[in-house]
């Protein structure tokens, strides 16, 4: 089961927001809150809020739906920051004229999924593993010829 949390219309720059989200990607979601809370960017309070709510999403869907969550065994399944619109703005230039900036949005998005345990995993609660591939045998490594040296020229 995956949790989701949305953050839309934030006033920062998705490249600057991704540096944290890739920071806290694949981690568990008690090292991650860590992890924000010790971050020195801008946007890390932020995105710690998100996460606490994508945490909040996934406990309530476990007390009112009846779903067995483990709060403790969630991790940090995708963190992404997508485009918004821009803002264009205008900055005054010398001699009467105008620089045209951008101001740019992001949406974030963080999914939260449930690490299964080996037990859960017997049960039936995972997918059955992809089937093995057959492995393509090596292609050799043809020597090439050196080239041809270059004749001098005559003297008269």
């Amino acid at each position: 089961m995956e949790f989701t949390a949305k953050a839309r219309y934030m006033r920062i720059s998705p490249q600057k927001a991704r540096l944290v989200l890739d920071m806290i990607k694949g981690r568990r979601v008690e090292d991650a809150m860590n992890m924000l809370a010790f971050t020195n960017k801008r946007i890390a309070p932020a995105v710690g809020k998100l996460l606490r709510s994508a945490i909040e999403n996934a406990t309530y869907l476990s007390n009112e739906k009846g779903m067995d969550v483990d709060v403790d065994r969630l991790f940090v399944k995708q963190a992404i920051a997508n485009e918004g619109p821009r803002m264009k703005r205008i900055r005054p230039a010398p001699m009467g004229r105008a620089y045209r900036y951008q101001r740019r949005i992001a949406h974030i998005e963080i999914v939260l999924a449930e690490k299964l345990t080996m037990a859960k995993a017997a049960e039936g609660g995972a997918p059955a593993p992809p089937a093995a591939k057959k492995k393509m045998p090596a292609k050799k490594v043809v020597a090439r010829k050196a080239p041809a040296k270059k004749a001098t020229a005559k003297k008269k």
